[in-house]
């Protein structure tokens, strides 16, 4: 029955991580630190349970910022069409890196942003997986440092 309770806890945490990254009030640190604290599953496993948790919650900013982004020729859409595909344009050359970070406090809009600007799903899940894994590592080598 061990393993109940480690896929409960493992659950838990992939779900934390999951609402973190929506537009949902989660905080997935503390579950992480409880389950690090609690010294029973590998560290690697953390962070990649915690990763592709909050990777795909970002995912679904992306897919709401697509779902969004067809509206863009009714009046009350918040920019014009001239302004949308210059910023299309810019955000293609230059905006993509700010998706390095979409594990800072205001991640969420970048991740919501680069589905109204269409970028690729692919360059989008490695950037953010890639920040996302960048984040937990440090998270968890800083909850070591507390943790002892």
């Amino acid at each position: 029955m061990d393993w109940a309770a480690d896929a409960a806890a493992l659950g838990g945490l992939f779900l934390a991580a999951f609402g973190a990254a929506t537009v949902l009030p989660f905080q997935s640190e503390l579950v992480f630190a409880g389950l690090q604290a609690a010294g029973k599953w590998p560290l690697w496993q953390l962070v990649v349970v915690a990763s592709i948790g909050n990777t795909l919650g970002s995912v679904v900013n992306y897919g709401m910022g697509v779902a969004l982004e067809r509206f863009r020729h009714r009046r009350w859409f918040p920019a014009s069409e001239a302004q949308l595909d210059r910023a299309q344009r810019w955000y293609a050359r230059w905006g993509v890196w700010s998706l390095l970070l979409s594990w800072a406090p205001l991640g969420d809009a970048i991740t919501l942003a680069a589905g109204i600007m269409r970028t690729p799903l692919l360059l989008f899940v490695v950037l953010v997986g890639f920040a996302k894994t960048v984040r937990y590592v440090v998270f968890a080598w800083v909850a070591a440092g507390v943790i002892g």
